[in-house]
């Protein structure tokens, strides 16, 4: 990934909240046959240090499961926020008019080697994780054990367990650091305006 050095993130703290913050991974795996995408839910381990492992499932027909081997090298993008910024934003504009559209956005490429894990156990411990993050922003939160066991066990019986020591990990953080200050503070307003806070907040922690 190309990151100009006023776009990178090298906190791991950082490169991890994001992790868990958005776990739709879009996993890159190698095969004979050219190169494979899926996108799988994971969660983050925080060890091994200092990258961590990722930890996910997938279903047993999935083809994936041919190019794990534990030997070559996979690559999980996890996405964050991302938005369109109109030049319309920029102060100035009004100055010169030596502007352009661009797109912001944070992104985390994960690398290492995938490893399958088929153990039940295992796999049902890390299942119950995944769901328990996931239903902490809900009131009424769902757990597992809500369902009946043998219906559980059924779906447990066509998925398999994959992991992933992380062994490279690579931030962009790309929100408007390239621009003067008072176009980054037009940006925050104009992000603002249209509803889009999440990405204001972002600018909004990394100006000038």
């Amino acid at each position: 990934m190309y990151i100009p050095k006023h776009f990178e993130v090298t906190d791991v703290d950082m490169m991890h909240g994001l992790i868990r913050d958005y776990p739709l991974a879009t996993l890159v795996t190698t095969s004979v046959h050219g190169i494979n995408a899926n996108h799988i839910p994971m969660h983050l381990a925080a060890t091994p240090e200092p990258y961590g492992t990722l930890i996910g499932h997938v279903a047993k027909a999935n083809p994936i499961l041919e190019d794990i081997n534990g030997e070559k090298q996979s690559l999980a993008i996890f996405h964050g926020p991302n938005t369109y910024i109109t030049p319309s934003w920029y102060e100035t504009k009004k100055e010169h008019g030596k502007v352009v559209p661009t797109w912001n956005y944070v992104v985390v490429h994960a690398y290492g080697r995938l490893q399958i894990v088929d153990d039940p156990k295992w796999l049902r411990a890390q299942i119950e994780t995944l769901t328990d993050q996931n239903e902490a922003q809900f009131s009424e939160s769902w757990a597992v054990t809500d369902a009946p066991v043998e219906f559980t066990e059924k779906l447990f019986e066509s998925i398999v367990g994959i992991e992933m020591k992380i062994t490279k990990l690579f931030g962009k953080w790309k929100v408007s650091q390239n621009q003067p200050l008072e176009n980054q503070l037009s940006v925050i307003k104009g992000l603002k305006d249209s509803q889009q806070q999440e990405m204001a907040d972002l600018v909004g922690k990394n100006e000038f």
